[in-house]
Formats: C-alpha cells, structure tokens, sequence
C-alpha cells in the first residue's frame, strides 16, 4: 500500500464497518418491534452484544488465542465508568422517554443530532484539527441524513424532542470519552457496556409493564444486537483508535442511510427522490473525507502509554526476548519530529487553529 494512502487504513473501513453493521440493526429491528415493546428489545439488544462479547471474550483464552490487546487499567475505570452512564444508560433512557412523548418522524429527524454533537465536542472540547474540507464533508453527511429522516412533517421541539435531543448530547459525550479508552480491548469495554446497558433497560422495561417475548424472538433481537451493537461498537472503537472521534464521527452518520438502502432490498421499500439525494449528499461528503490529506510538519513530545501496536515510525523501540506482531504493552515514545499524512490518532492529538 503506497504511504499515502496508510492514513486511511484500517481506520476508514473500520468506520465505514462499524455504519454498516449499525445500519443493518435499523430494519431488523424493525421487524422485531411489533412482537416486543421498544424499551425491552433495546435491552434485549444491548444484553446480546454484551453476551456475545462475553463469549468471544472467553473463547479467546479456551482456545488459547494470544490476545494482543491492552487490558483495562485502573485509570481507565473512571472514564469506562462515564461512558456505560452516558451511551449505555442515559442515552437508551433519554430516548425512550423521548418516543413516549414526540412523533417517529420527529425523532428520526431529532436522532442526526447525535453526529452533530460528536463532531462538535471533538472540535471545540477536545480540539481536534479541523479545515474547511472536513467540515463540508461532514456538513454533506449530517444534510443527506437530514434529509432522509425528513417526513415533510415538520420537526416539534416539545418535551419529546428535547429527551431525544438529549439522548444524541449523551451519545455524543459517550464517543468522546470512548476515545480516551480506544488504547483498551475494545471487545472488553463493550463486552462491559453492553452488559450494563442492556441489564438497565431491561429491568427499567419490565418494571413499566413491558411483556416478555417468547424465546425465538430473544434470540433474534440478541443476534442483531450482537453483531449492530456489540461487533459495531467494537469497530467504532478500532476506528477512533486510527482516525480520532470527529472524523469516525462522520463516517458513522451514514448508518441511517445505509439502513434505508437495506430497507429497500428486505422490505422491498420504494426507491424515492429522497433517497436518491440523500445518497448523494453523503457520497459527496464521503469523497471530501476520503481525499482529505492532513499532512505537515510535527513534533511528538514525550509520549507512554500501553496499547497494541507494530513496529512502524512512531514505534521505535528494543525488547527483552522475541516479539510477535501485532503486540501490546507499556512504552515510551521518544521526541520526534517528521511529516506524513495522519488523523488525530493515538499518536496525533495535536490541534490547529
């Protein structure tokens, strides 16, 4: 792969993964949503993604499978602790309360706020470096979802839509902070998060009333959750690791697109003009992600940290005995100054003006 181009992998298709699984879990929930009440499949969903990470989890060690990544510190117990309360139990509770009291239409229009919020907490809290092509391209992104999730119907900012508004700052928040644990086993951090998440939301929903499903449609809802929550989770978190949150940000916001495509090939949906735009609004702002080339001269300070990494130019270090790659532990980075394209990684989290 020419050294241009490293930039963009892995992290791009794990971004653009991590959309597609998400996107894929919008219609197939759909057809569980008759036959469950809404707050109880989103606790079924997210305990799917828990187990089913908790098993991978597990298999690793049964079959004996090295695992290359950094497990959870003590240091990271705070910001797990912030980002299961904000994505896994706020978030899920805000939206609910949310559909209760507002239109679908409105809340589907409401739920792009999530992108927005990350992008924007990523470039004003966290200052990470932003130009006018990304901000186009993600400006591109966010109206093609905006105008997917448009009924014509108007958009009412009452007491619904303020909760849903609410659920998108505390996703926004929990990407964010996630970004500060994308060093760590992300199978071990969701595995957690959607344990948690999921054990919240159930009993919330069978203490409102909420029926038990038969145990054919569990097992639906638990396989969707399993690979639309916990797999996608998974992939958001490897893709903050390489692109940083503003840029995964973007990439993730063509989930409900992605969605509505899926849409038409299993509920053979009508191909509208609406769709048609909105496609490409999105490609449009793709491109401008795709070919952004962030590249110029910089300096590393002193940098440890403990993450799973290669020998590449930011990896310039001996070890005690053999090593496999990829391989993870506790090291020191050296001052360094050179020039290559990059993302704000977990070696670039310098800003810019």
């Amino acid at each position: 792969m020419a050294q241009s181009h490293t930039h963009l992998w892995p992290g791009v298709p794990l971004a653009l993964g991590s959309a597609i699984l998400f996107g894929l879990s919008a219609p197939l929930s759909k057809l569980l949503i008759g036959a469950i009440d809404p707050w109880l499949l989103a606790g079924i969903l997210y305990l799917g993604a828990g187990a089913g990470l908790g098993l991978l989890h597990a298999g690793r060690a049964v079959l004996g499978l090295p695992n290359t990544e950094a497990p959870l510190k003590r240091a990271d117990l705070p910001w797990l602790a912030a980002v299961v309360a904000f994505g896994g139990v706020l978030g899920p509770l805000f939206l609910m309360l949310g559909l209760s009291l507002t239109s679908a239409s409105s809340a589907s229009l409401l739920l792009n706020l999530e992108g927005l919020a990350t992008m924007a907490i990523a470039w004003l809290v966290f200052r990470e470096n932003v130009d006018r092509r990304l901000l186009l391209g993600a400006a591109a992104i966010l109206a093609g979802a905006v105008l997917l999730s448009w009924n014509g119907a108007g958009l009412s900012l009452d007491a619904g839509g303020l909760f849903v508004a609410a659920a998108c700052l505390c996703w926004g928040i929990d990407n964010n902070l996630t970004r500060k644990l994308s060093s760590a086993d992300p199978v071990q951090i969701a595995m957690i998060k959607g344990l948690v998440a999921g054990c919240t939301n159930l009993a919330l929903a069978l203490a409102f009333g909420a029926a038990w499903p038969g145990a054919a449609l569990v097992g639906s809802g638990a396989v969707v959750g399993f690979l639309g929550i916990g797999v996608s989770l998974v992939m958001f978190m490897l893709g903050l690791r390489h692109l940083g949150t503003a840029r995964t940000g973007a990439y993730f916001s063509l989930a409900p697109f992605i969605g509505a495509v899926l849409a038409v090939v299993i509920f053979g949906e009508a191909v509208t003009l609406q769709l048609v735009l909105s496609g490409l609004l999105m490609a449009l702002g793709l491109w401008l992600h795709l070919s952004e080339r962030h590249e110029h001269e910089h300096s590393h300070g002193v940098l440890e940290h403990d993450h799973v990494h290669v020998h590449d130019e930011h990896h310039r270090h001996g070890h005690d005995g053999p090593v496999t790659e990829p391989h993870s532990h506790w090291h020191r980075h050296e001052p360094l100054s050179h020039k290559h394209p990059h993302y704000p990684d977990l070696h670039h989290g310098h800003s810019h003006g």
